[in-house]
């Protein structure tokens, strides 16, 4: 059967693609808020981190990770990772989306994020995040463009935490987040800052003991899942071919030893 007519008449998966294992942190808490239905995970950790390459390949390897999990019989994609989401999200819904699965859906994490920023009340915000998402301009565009009032936005990079979180050395990412927020605290009056690349959500609990909740820390594992649940009450025609058989499966286009163990750990997932 072609898979882009495939009937997944209530077989339909929800699918979460992140260039790395930090999209897992996001499935994690989706699968705690809505267990009942069917997970497939796609890492693309062959070409992580995303957030050095160009908009071109961001987009080819995003594209790749989104088919593959419609093979899989994904009605519903989240884009679970800001670069991606950033950069490409909005010419796959336009184009690709349309002209090949135009029974599908692909959502990102940004747009959540920026309501959570709105709804908390924040006048003054961080962004920390990957050097393609800081470039993107994308949340300052959808914070002006959501929001009734201003809300100062403040950006900055900081490249290496992916490849040290990734690599496993959370101590060392910890340190460095502390001193980039510490540095633009000192320039800047910012109430709020975004983990603004799923990865980070590992460093939320540690900055907010840090940082004695002199900072409202927003992590997208604590976003995600209910914006996620509002979205599949809102759109009956997806909700009504999910599948409930509340299996996770995981993807990977490049496994290491030292992945099972953080897949167990954060899913107790399975690898395709």
């Amino acid at each position: 059967m072609n898979d882009r007519t495939l009937d997944v008449h209530k077989e339909g998966k929800i699918g979460f693609f992140d260039s790395g294992l930090g999209g897992l942190t996001i499935l994690k808490a989706v699968t705690k808020e809505l267990p009942q239905y069917d997970y497939v995970f796609y890492g693309d950790t062959a070409n992580l981190p995303l957030g050095d390459k160009t908009e071109e390949e961001i987009f080819t390897y995003t594209k790749t990770g989104v088919e593959e999990l419609f093979k899989k019989g994904c009605l519903l994609v989240i884009i679970a990772c800001n670069t991606a989401s950033s950069e490409t999200l909005r010419r796959l819904q336009d184009g690709f989306l349309k002209d090949n699965y135009p029974d599908r859906r692909i959502l990102g994490v940004v747009i959540p994020t920026v309501e959570a920023v709105i709804d908390q009340g924040s006048t003054n915000t961080l962004l920390i995040a990957t050097k393609r998402t800081v470039e993107s301009g994308k949340y300052a565009l959808e914070l002006h463009n959501r929001s009734t009032r201003e809300i100062k936005l403040y950006s900055v990079a900081t490249p290496r935490l992916v490849p040290l979180i990734e690599s496993g050395d959370s101590t060392e990412a910890l340190e460095r987040a502390i001193e980039t927020i510490t540095d633009e605290r000192a320039k800047h009056p910012f109430d709020t800052v975004i983990l603004g690349c799923t990865h980070y959500t590992r460093l939320k609990e540690d900055l907010r003991a840090h940082f004695n909740q002199s900072l409202t820390i927003l992590s997208q594992d604590e976003i995600i899942p209910h914006k996620l649940a509002y979205y599949i009450r809102e759109h009956t025609e997806i909700e009504s071919r999910l599948g409930q058989g509340s299996t996770r499966s995981i993807l990977l286009t490049l496994h290491r030893p030292d992945y099972d163990q953080i897949i167990q750990e954060l899913l107790g997932g399975v690898m395709l």
